[in-house]
């Protein structure tokens, strides 16, 4: 009895109110740690998501054909040159202007194979708060937020790569012989494009236009979301 008394008058009694504020601090751990996890879901889930668009999208435009036979993303002439194109065709050379369009369309699949690093770089990058602020957006936010974190790098690397493929392509022989046959022609505008500059932007269109597809496409399909964290993250954003 004498030590229950000396324990109690040890231990401070606790009040209904001290109860209450010790209850509330323990559940806002509780809740920042649940919160810190949900928003590692978050991240994760959007990383996998941006990096199945590169694997599964932006590796078919390396293929052959992965630029020239996909109509959403192929390179056609310059708008400079539509005159060009038409101009060609009525004099007969249907063909060599076919030709121009295929090497331009060859030095952009060639090109696109420098970009799987960089993307995966920005991905990496991606933090909690931009990861929290892409689930919510628009279908494309993601690809988006990667168009503005890694265009000026891309540009960069495609650049020299894509006025190297053209010469690899014969690009650059085909497209002097178009020119220099056009520029002869009377009563036309000479022209000396930039096409190295033109396929670049080119690619970096495509490539960002195929990412968007597939962005898109785990947003609105249940069944594209291939794995727990695609669905369990994407699922926050059905709730939006």
């Amino acid at each position: 009895m004498k030590k229950t008394l000396l324990l109690l008058l040890i231990i401070p009694a606790i009040s209904n109110a001290q109860f209450k504020d010790i209850l509330a601090k323990a559940k806002e751990k509780i809740n920042t740690v649940t919160n810190s996890n949900s928003s590692l879901d978050i991240a994760a889930g959007l990383k996998e998501a941006l990096n199945k668009g590169v694997s599964e999208q932006v590796f078919k435009l390396t293929a052959t054909d992965g630029f020239y036979k996909n109509e959403a993303v192929k390179i056609v002439m310059p708008e400079e040159l539509a005159k060009l194109d038409k101009t060609l065709r009525k004099m007969g050379m249907s063909k060599l202007a076919d030709e121009g369009i295929l090497v331009l369309n060859r030095a952009a699949e060639d090109a696109v194979k420098e970009a799987t690093p960089i993307f995966v770089t920005a991905i990496k990058n991606i933090t909690i708060t931009d990861a929290k602020s892409i689930l919510l957006g628009n279908d494309n936010a993601a690809t988006v937020y990667l168009q503005s974190a890694t265009t000026t790098s891309l540009y960069a690397k495609f650049n020299p790569v894509v006025q190297q493929s053209i010469g690899k392509v014969g690009a650059d022989v085909i497209w002097a012989n178009i020119i220099k046959q056009y520029n002869t022609m009377p009563f036309v505008a000479k022209v000396n494009p930039d096409l190295t500059d033109y396929v670049t932007q080119k690619a970096l269109d495509g490539v960002f236009k195929m990412i968007t597809v597939e962005e898109k496409n785990i947003r609105t399909d249940i069944n594209a979301r291939t794995s727990n964290v695609l669905k369990k993250v994407f699922a926050l954003q059905d709730k939006k």
